[in-house]
């Protein structure tokens, strides 16, 4: 008994819910859940199904595409723990918490490596038996820098690249290498405070909400589509130091429950949006 997840994207008719758990049902499997959302405005149809049984996914997928409209998106894969490697700079609260989480396997990823363009958290990593690659990006052009990174993360084949606070730019030829692959976190107070003290800015200027945002990354510096946001409130108690560890703390979380989401394949991408199966 194996488990799956079904994902479909496809323009919207009627009768679709019917004709895809249809071809399951005729491939005698057991349907556990269900979760469909309807674009209206662009006539899209999304479903994710979770689904256990005997099958050839070959035919399972040539069956979908008989009774789906052209144009339509099928992904079918084994429920499975993913790969992952971590890159990071010199913060080591995203870093920490997803270590620990990987420690006690509080989210379904294996951490295979974390890469550093500093050698700052190589101590913290290697305390969990986790490889950590020191890459220094000081005398060598971006370009270059970002091959070895490359060539680095191919060899471990990674499902997904996650950015533990790695503060540096990623150009869109790295990024279009690993398309929808590249999981970010960062404050969001971008635009409004826009440097190297973000949180300075905004004790001075009296913010009351500090939030963070987990997304993919794109070409577009920290506007690619968003996985997961939130919140915590602050008041004039708190000084730009005590604002900076509310907003690290927000930071940890906000990155662990937007993998989760992407790791148990609840994340359609359409355009710059999300669609997402909670």
């Amino acid at each position: 008994m194996t488990d799956y997840i079904l994902r479909i994207d496809c323009p919207d008719e009627k009768g679709l819910v019917h004709k895809i758990t249809g071809v399951l049902f005729f491939n005698n499997l057991n349907i556990e859940r269900t979760d469909e959302f309807v674009d209206v405005e662009n006539n899209l149809f999304f479903m994710r199904i979770a689904f256990s049984g005997n099958c050839d996914p070959e035919r399972i997928e040539d069956g979908l595409r008989g009774i789906l409209p052209d144009n339509s998106n099928i992904d079918l894969t084994t429920k499975q723990i993913k790969d992952v490697v971590v890159l990071v700079t010199k913060e080591h609260h995203c870093l920490s918490d997803l270590l620990v989480r990987n420690q006690f396997k509080d989210l379904p990823f294996n951490i295979l490596a974390v890469i550093g363009n500093h050698d700052t958290l190589r101590d913290l990593s290697e305390k969990f038996n986790i490889p950590f690659h020191y890459l220094p990006a000081e005398n060598i052009t971006r370009a270059e820098h970002e091959k070895q990174i490359e060539e680095l993360v191919k060899s471990y084949s990674p499902d997904y690249l996650i950015l533990a606070k790695f503060m540096r730019i990623l150009t869109s030829e790295f990024t279009e290498k690993f398309s929808k692959k590249i999981v970010n976190i960062h404050h969001s107070f971008l635009p409004a405070f826009i440097g190297a003290n973000p949180y300075k800015q905004a004790y001075q200027r009296g913010v009351k909400i500090i939030g963070a945002t987990a997304h993919f990354v794109t070409d577009d510096l920290d506007e690619g589509p968003i996985i997961f946001q939130d919140v915590t409130r602050v008041n004039h108690t708190k000084n730009a130091q005590e604002m900076a560890q509310a907003g690290r703390d927000v930071e940890k979380i906000v990155l662990a429950k937007a993998l989760k989401l992407v790791l148990e394949d609840r994340v359609f991408i359409h355009g710059n949006k999300t669609i997402i199966f909670e």
